[in-house]
């Protein structure tokens, strides 16, 4: 196994003191860098692995804090937190800013090739950050179909991988499609799953073992099934297949997924 460093880093965001957890790969030199989201709970040894394990294959990485340290357990108070959080599109980026600042300033992370990846409430945050137009080579979300204000995903400038479960109820069908909807008419290059089952593979904290395809359905507009037509799709434009240094379904698969089981 490839020896990465880890360290717990603290910053503002919020009007709360966040708590997140880096990881470095091997060696000194500058590497392409990766925010990881948690879900509306909060930051948690999840996330913390999918960091870890992203510095594994060579990324800086760095699970983002949503709580100022803490983790809502209760079923009631996680709600109370992240329904306001997630209608105020402004603070979601606000928390994705300040975690971005803090990633982009290690020394080892290459400010310009940064994706970001989040479960739930933390894939609605990376969502966000693109819809403000920030610089970032990918996003991925699982279970986190938010729609922005109206035509602010025109300023998403990288491809979007989107995972969600057939019967989530919290992301029911109606959902999927505004969210297709909303990609479509801003001409981004996205690619939503939809998995068979309430949730995920990866999601209920749970399993590291990803669903077979065959359990699984890509959806999206003409051409390559579940990508946009546009002049950004991977058809039109192959260097975009590999945004921030690896092919980007080893990046998204191994960050959702967790890494591969060895032979």
């Amino acid at each position: 196994m490839t020896t990465i460093t880890t360290r717990t880093v603290t910053y503002p965001a919020d009007d709360l003191t966040m708590v997140g957890h880096l990881a470095l790969p091997a060696g000194a030199g500058r590497r392409p860098a990766v925010l990881v989201g948690p879900e509306g709970m909060g930051l948690s040894d999840v996330e913390r692995r999918r960091a870890d394990a992203l510095a594994e294959l060579g990324y800086v990485a760095l699970a983002f804090d949503l709580h100022g340290g803490r983790y809502l357990g209760d079923p009631e108070e996680m709600p109370a937190r992240c329904l306001p959080l997630l209608a105020d599109p402004d603070r979601m980026r606000g928390i994705g800013h300040a975690a971005l600042d803090v990633l982009r300033a290690e020394p080892r992370a290459d400010p310009d090739r940064t994706a970001a990846l989040g479960y739930g409430t933390g894939g609605a945050v990376a969502l966000e950050l693109g819809r403000d137009g920030v610089d970032l080579r990918a996003i991925g979300t699982v279970n986190a179909l938010t729609t922005g204000r109206p035509g602010e995903a025109a300023r998403i400038r990288c491809p979007v991988w989107a995972g969600v479960g057939s019967e989530d109820p919290i992301m029911p069908p109606a959902q999927r499609d505004a969210f297709a909807e909303e990609m479509r008419a801003a001409g981004v290059d996205w690619r939503l799953v939809v998995y068979g089952g309430p949730s995920t593979p990866s999601t209920t904290h749970r399993s590291t073992t990803p669903r077979s395809p065959a359990s699984a359905t890509t959806l999206g507009t003409r051409g390559e099934p579940g990508v946009t037509s546009s002049p950004c799709s991977p058809s039109a434009c192959p260097s975009r297949t590999d945004p921030i240094g690896v092919r980007r379904p080893l990046l998204l698969a191994t960050a959702v997924h967790g890494p591969p089981a060895p032979p």
